[in-house]
């Protein structure tokens, strides 16, 4: 349904029930995760990952200790990541070359117990998302931090400007404070997917969707994305996969989309989303828009395109065994 001088508020009706289903969908599988993660931070098992993680660092030209810093993110999200890499940063120095690998790859794998769930809603599998997310994070790293050894760029010292988290005079954080914290995240998801599903209508209405659709259709054809997946691809790849992760579930449920478009719109998500937003805050704390931004696009772009290149030669039966539900390799 769109919006027209007609029914402008049977539009507004529809777009509170849409936005309360897509909400809802993400929320049983935000809420439990969250809470366990929380348990399982609480209980310090999050030190327990970091130790074999120790050795990948220090193959990206880390100290091993980084290690900690990446498992924090990879559970609990890029802020606990940022936090953890402020501290850290405060006692051992790191070059403007070691923030931009650390925060590049905390980038491409993060809350990955939230992220990789969604994206299993979404008729994709679990094993190939989680192993591209992690295998990508690593290799991108070790790509730019041989480039920046190579090149001798990018030697000097980060200039960490934010320090975003921090409770003030060193309080720590209460269960009260991580709920209320919580429920503002939980309500401004429902908050920006309604101005999202708005928008879209109106966008749609206008013709302005169909516009865009045309001019993104040749790039994200070559990476195996449909005219269907578009739109969400471009909503994931800006603001997340919470957002646009929501919207390709709701399209997975409604059949709209085939599921092989589904599948490389949430790799390509997977490998780099919220361009915009977390690509500010990493440049805050010390990054390089060489990684963080450039590196990372033409990075998931180009491992999508290899991904969909051996997809079209995979013998049949073998994709919806192995990466998505429903396989449609045609």
């Amino acid at each position: 349904m769109t919006f027209t001088k007609k029914n402008p508020a049977a539009a507004a009706k529809q777009v509170f029930r849409d936005s309360v289903s897509i909400t809802w969908d993400l929320y049983k599988i935000m809420i439990p995760l969250v809470i366990i993660v929380k348990v399982l931070q609480e209980m310090d098992f999050i030190q327990y990952l970091a130790a074999p993680l120790s050795p990948v660092m220090q193959l990206v030209g880390l100290p091993g200790e980084m290690g900690f810093v990446w498992a924090a993110a990879i559970v609990n999200g890029v802020y606990a990541g940022i936090i953890l890499l402020a501290a850290f940063i405060e006692q051992t120095p790191l070059s403007t070359a070691q923030v931009t690998v650390t925060c590049t790859m905390i980038l491409v794998a993060h809350a990955l117990p939230v992220e990789l769930r969604i994206a299993q809603k979404s008729g994709t599998r679990l094993a190939f998302q989680a192993a591209s997310r992690l295998l990508g994070a690593f290799v991108l790293g070790w790509l730019l931090y041989r480039l920046y050894g190579v090149t001798g760029t990018l030697e000097e010292p980060a200039r960490f400007l934010l320090s975003p988290g921090a409770q003030p005079d060193g309080e720590r954080e209460t269960l009260v404070m991580w709920a209320a914290g919580q429920m503002r995240t939980l309500v401004g998801i429902f908050v920006i997917i309604t101005v999202l599903i708005a928008g879209m209508r109106t966008l749609d209405h206008f013709g302005v969707i169909r516009v865009v659709n045309r001019m993104l259709r040749p790039g994200l054809a070559v990476v195996g994305i449909g005219q269907g997946a578009s739109t969400v691809t471009m909503i994931g790849l800006t603001l997340g996969i919470a957002y646009g992760g929501g919207f390709i579930i709701h399209q997975a449920k409604t059949g709209a989309v085939p599921p092989k478009d589904l599948f490389f719109s949430m790799t390509l998500m997977g490998l780099s989303h919220s361009l915009i937003e977390d690509t500010l805050v990493m440049m805050m704390i010390g990054a390089h828009i060489s990684g963080v931004f450039v590196a990372r696009i033409v990075f998931s772009l180009a491992v999508v395109a290899g991904i969909a290149g051996v997809c079209r030669r995979l013998p049949k039966g073998w994709a919806e065994r192995f990466l998505w539900q429903g396989a449609d390799l045609t």
